[in-house]
């Protein structure tokens, strides 16, 4: 099992920028596909971006190309979204995941996947 706490949420205006943290309980950090995911009010919870084993891999949803980076740091057990040029849209809480795999180049966007979640960082982006 992995335990995830994220971090790093808050209020920022259009145009700033944040920098969300998820660490992970436990030495295998290195076997877990990451994700991230945001939910904001009303509304389904949405893929964001997700990274393979070794970071070599990532996916971003649409929206956040070009805005938004995920990263990983397997010896800090931390998987990172840099969120740049926020938008009120990305108002939301986020969610980091973690999926056991043994397939190193693997990343997934489905929630479905995903086996285990953290309690959610709020990020609020006024206009």
């Amino acid at each position: 099992q992995v335990q995830l706490v994220e971090s790093g949420g808050g209020l920022v205006q259009a145009g700033g920028s944040l920098r969300l943290s998820c660490e992970a309980s436990g030495r295998t950090f290195d076997s877990y596909a990451m994700g991230w995911f945001r939910q904001a009010p009303g509304k389904e919870r949405e893929f964001v971006a997700a990274i393979s084993l070794s970071g070599g891999r990532t996916s971003y949803v649409d929206s956040v190309k070009d805005r938004f980076t995920i990263s990983r740091d397997n010896a800090k057990n931390t998987v990172y979204l840099q969120m740049n040029s926020l938008k009120p849209e990305d108002t939301a809480v986020y969610y980091c995941a973690a999926r056991g795999t043994y397939s190193s180049g693997s990343y997934y966007r489905n929630q479905y996947e995903y086996a285990y979640w953290g309690q959610g960082t709020q990020v609020t982006v006024s206009s």
